[in-house]
């Protein structure tokens, strides 16, 4: 064989085990699926029937709770459907309490007699900033939403609130949770991102929480593709905060309750999980929810 020959074949075969390489320390990189306990922080239903083809998705997938929230005010039956979901499904089903308008002057008033007879663990959802879609751009500072917050700090109830970041709307949501540090405020979506202002808020404000609901495959901005790996800016944020982390599906639409739907969204969200480190994805799955909804 002529050594021009037998060099082609060498720098082929390491070629060849080169690839191989990658592919192994890629596949290692994004880990196996996460297989342990998983509570969806952050769904809705959008009718009376809806929770059962839900609560079917969950027995398929291992998913042991949902916090199931209003719809900001779009559904006038919210109220309703929550609290059949939860008296059908006591041992599955979270029911937030709904509350449409935070900035009216009443709202406080009617918050304190709602939670007292309730009980509810958790208020909302609750759509502060969504002006995308709705037009909505209401003031975090506003003294009736302050005093909805107070109300929810003396009833130990977390508060999940729909914010779209922007620079000057991160200035004012940093205002209103310095106000109110007795009370915990979750933030949907992670407020659009990006990631960089998420890091900012978290580390200005111990009374703020993230739930990475929504950020899915069928919407945008998105954790990751239904294939891809998981965005390396937010897995270094959520690995850098591990205890400040959510994980939710934000089903709502029909079309995202449709069986096959939730099967691929199910499987989309193990597998992001899967790419954490396990302490943190375990922290992010289900104990964080556990403790912040008081699950135990």
């Amino acid at each position: 064989m002529r050594p021009s020959s037998r060099n082609w074949r060498v720098k082929a075969l390491s070629s060849v085990l080169l690839s191989l390489l990658v592919l192994l320390v890629a596949g290692s990189a994004w880990g196996a699926d996460y297989a342990g306990p998983l509570i969806d922080a952050h769904s809705h239903v959008s009718s009376a029937t809806a929770i059962d083809g839900y609560v079917a998705a969950m027995k398929r997938h291992n998913v042991s709770r949902v916090v199931l929230l209003a719809v900001g005010g779009v559904q006038k039956d919210d109220a309703a459907w929550l609290a059949a979901a939860s008296k059908k499904y006591p041992d599955r089903v979270v029911a937030g309490l709904p509350l449409p308008d935070p900035t009216a002057e009443t709202a406080a008033a009617k918050l304190e007699e709602a939670l007292q007879r309730t009980k509810a663990p958790v208020l909302g959802e609750i759509h502060v900033r969504q002006v995308g879609s709705r037009k909505i751009d209401r003031d975090p500072n506003d003294q009736a939403f302050g005093r909805v917050l107070d109300v929810a700090a003396k009833f130990g109830v977390p508060v999940v609130i729909h914010y779209e970041l922007t620079d000057e709307a991160v200035a004012a949501l940093d205002r209103a949770l310095a106000a109110h540090r007795k009370t915990v405020v979750v933030l949907a979506h992670a407020g659009e991102g990006p990631p960089a202002r998420v890091d900012g808020l978290l580390s200005r404000n111990s009374n703020l929480v993230v739930d990475l609901s929504g950020m899915h495959f069928q919407r945008k901005p998105a954790l990751a593709t239904e294939t891809g790996p998981l965005d390396p800016t937010w897995k270094a944020l959520i690995e850098k905060m591990p205890d400040r982390f959510l994980m939710g599906v934000d089903v709502w639409a029909p079309r995202l309750l449709e069986p096959a739907m939730l099967d691929r969204l199910f499987t989309w969200t193990r597998r992001i999980l899967g790419q954490l480190r396990p302490d943190v994805a375990e922290r992010v799955a289900y104990r964080n929810a556990t403790a912040l909804f008081r699950l135990e």
